[in-house]
Order: structure tokens, then sequence, then C-alpha cells
């Protein structure tokens, strides 16, 4: 009997330990987005760049991530899930650190860009882990907690990130981040398989149908306005006369309200015959935060805070809904494929919108505010192509009632 409670509790901290690299691994790679908008009132007047140039950090980031996403799955496959989750870790590390010491804004997109690799090995790494250490009727509960972590990320890039950059300067809040990332890629030994058998999958994809290019084009839509939102609200939000580190803040509420949205919503709709409806009435509700957003001036901030957390409360879950779609659904295709292809269309609008709001902010005397107007307009897009989408489903379930 001697020592069964020191293993206990040894398994109990192993298995915390687990959640915390799962929920980790997918805040990491995705809190290059927010700590560049929590941090973007510092970053362009120190680089002596213009606001809107911005956009390049992202854009640099997500088009790796979206090229390197067909990929990644069988990446994971080939290497296991104890040298995936390593390398992502340490590919977090290396991209921090050169932040820390790039001498100009060229080296500063340059070393954002290498956190792609790891926002591509984010999903397919945590799922596969998933599928090793956790009981099938216990995956559905970890995969929302470890989905959580992108809005986590949010969260902490806005309430702590902004505080270290007025203290120490932007540089170290990008600094501080590289010894966590190293902590977590050499304790990963701890809680990752010892053996992996090698799976031998080819590279080659399926094309997509029609139901799954719908739905990937509700992605993009959607993914080109969450990424020009979350990259210039705080750079907006100074416009308007408000202090850079409680511009920052904006993306912490965001982020909470994003996690809670993820939490409620998507179990919520996986309980829908029709989940399209719910896209489409989320899309529309984003498109009227993004309008409440516009009104802020000056005098008046609360637009700021209200457009913040209205995006976070429904944008944010229809990226974990798409997902469940294809999971639920096996008219999308095979799942492993669908889920990559959604995964590019999502990157790649998150790599592209912050790159169109930036050009119209530079080129026009009310860029602002003209982004904002676009950005409604797509969204407004995204809506009817989730109309599209719930008509066509329709037809293949009258077609095929199976």
């Amino acid at each position: 009997m001697t020592g069964t409670p020191s293993s206990h509790s040894d398994a109990r901290w192993v298995e915390i330990w687990f959640r915390t690299l799962l929920v980790c691994a997918m805040a990491l790679p995705m809190l290059v987005l927010y700590t560049v908008s929590a941090l973007g009132p510092f970053l362009a007047p120190d680089l002596g760049i213009d606001p809107s140039q911005l956009a390049y950090l992202i854009t640099s980031a997500f088009g790796v991530a979206a090229i390197l996403s067909l990929w990644a799955g069988a990446v994971v496959d080939r290497i296991g899930s104890r040298r995936a989750l390593q390398l992502l870790f340490l590919t977090i590390a290396v991209a921090f650190s050169f932040t820390f010491i790039a001498p100009n804004f060229a080296g500063l997109v340059a070393a954002v860009a290498i956190c792609g690799i790891a926002q591509a090995l984010a999903n397919p790494v945590t799922n596969l882990l998933i599928a090793q250490r956790v009981a099938a009727k216990k995956r559905a509960k970890l995969v929302g907690l470890k989905q959580s972590g992108v809005q986590l990320a949010a969260l902490f890039a806005g309430l702590v990130l902004p505080a270290v950059a007025l203290t120490w300067g932007w540089r170290s809040a990008f600094g501080i981040l590289v010894p966590l990332a190293l902590l977590f890629a050499f304790t990963t030994y701890h809680v990752t398989p010892k053996a992996h058998e090698q799976q031998k999958q080819g590279l080659k994809l399926s094309r997509p149908n029609a139901l799954l290019l719908y739905l990937m084009s509700i992605q993009f839509c959607l993914a080109l306005a969450l990424s020009a939102f979350v990259t210039f609200l705080p750079t907006f939000a100074t416009q308007q006369g408000m202090a850079p580190a409680i511009a920052g803040a904006l993306i912490a509420f965001f982020g909470g309200a994003g996690m809670l949205s993820r939490i409620v919503l998507t179990p919520l709709t996986a309980k829908l015959k029709e989940e399209s409806w719910m896209l489409l009435g989320l899309n529309a509700a984003s498109a009227l935060a993004i309008a409440v957003t516009m009104q802020a001036a000056p005098g008046s901030h609360w637009p700021l805070w209200l457009g913040a957390i209205g995006v976070g409360l429904t944008a944010v879950a229809t990226n974990a809904i798409a997902m469940s779609m294809l999971i639920k659904d096996a008219a999308f295709g095979v799942v492993t494929s669908a889920s990559a292809y959604v995964s590019v269309a999502f990157f790649g609008g998150f790599a592209l919108g912050p790159l169109i709001y930036g050009s119209v902010l530079s080129t026009s005397p009310d860029g602002s505010f003209l982004g904002w107007q676009i950005t409604i307009g797509i969204l407004i897009l995204a809506c009817v192509l989730a109309l599209l989408l719930a008509r066509k489903r329709h037809k293949v379930r009258t077609l095929c009632p199976c």
C-alpha cells in the first residue's frame, strides 16, 4: 500500500499538465495575432511605420499557416504527437526570440511568419493526442477545452502584454513568452506516448464537394472580417483618444466573450437540425457589432467595448461550429481532408483580411470607417452564403434522406 497516494497524486498532476499543454498548444501559435493587435499602438510609433503596415505581420504568419495546413495532418501522422508537439513549442520559442531581437520591421515580419508553422500543426497534433490518450466519451469535452485556448490567448494578450510594454517596452512583451514555450517543449515527454506507429499517409487530397465549398467560403469571409477587426480595433481605439494600454484591454474583453461563446454556442448548435441558420445569425450579429463599433468618437468610447464583446460573442464561435458540422455530417466529405480545406480557407481569410483593411486605411482619407463598412459587407456576403448552404443541404437530404 505504501506509495499508492503518491502515485495517484503523480497521475493527477500529469493529467493536469496534459490539459495545460493542450490549451497552450492552441493558445501560443494564435497569440501572435492578439499580440500584434494589443501592441499595435506601441509597435507603429517605435518602428516608424504606418499603422496600416501591421497587416503584413498577420499576413506573414497566417499565409504560411494556410499553405502548410493542407499537409500538416500528414506530417503529424508521420512524425508522431511527441515530436510534433515539441516542434510546435520550439517553433514558437524561435519565432518570439527573433521578434525580440529583430532590427527592423522587415525582420519582424520574417520572425512572425515562423509562427505559421506552429499554427498549421496546432489542430492536428492536439486532436491526435486526444485520440491517443482520452477515452471516446470524454473527447468532446477535451476538444472544447483545448479550443478555448485560442480565446485565452486574446485574454492574456489584452490584459498582460500592454502593461509589460508600458514598463519594459514592446520587445520584452514578445520576449517573456520564450521561456514559457521552452518549458512546454521540454515537458512534452511526460505526457505524450512513448511509441508511435508511423502512418504513411499520402499528401494527395480529394477535391472539395459543393457543400464543403460553401462552408469554406463562409469561413473565408468570416476570417477576412474577424482578422481585420481584431488587428485594427486597438489602433482605431487610440485614434478615438483611448490610451494604448486601455485599447489593448479591448482584446481581453473580446477573448473572454469568445471563450464564452464557444463553450455555450457550439454544443447548442450541434443539437440543431440545420446549423447553417446559426452561422447566418452569428454573421449578421457580428456585422451589427462592427456597425456599433463605428459609432465610437473621442468623447464616446462605449461602442468600442460593446463592439469587442459583440464580435467575441458571435463571430468567434463560427469556426468551432463549422468543425463540428464536418464531424457530424459525412456529406461534407472525409473529416480529415474536409477539415484541412476549411482550415486553409480560414487561415487564408486571416492572412488577407488585415491587408485589405490596411490598404483602405492607408489610401483613403476616411480609411477606418470605409474599412469597417467593407468588413460589414463581407459579413453580409457570409450570411448569403450560409443561406445558400442551408438550401443546398436541404436538397441533398431530400435526394438522400439516409
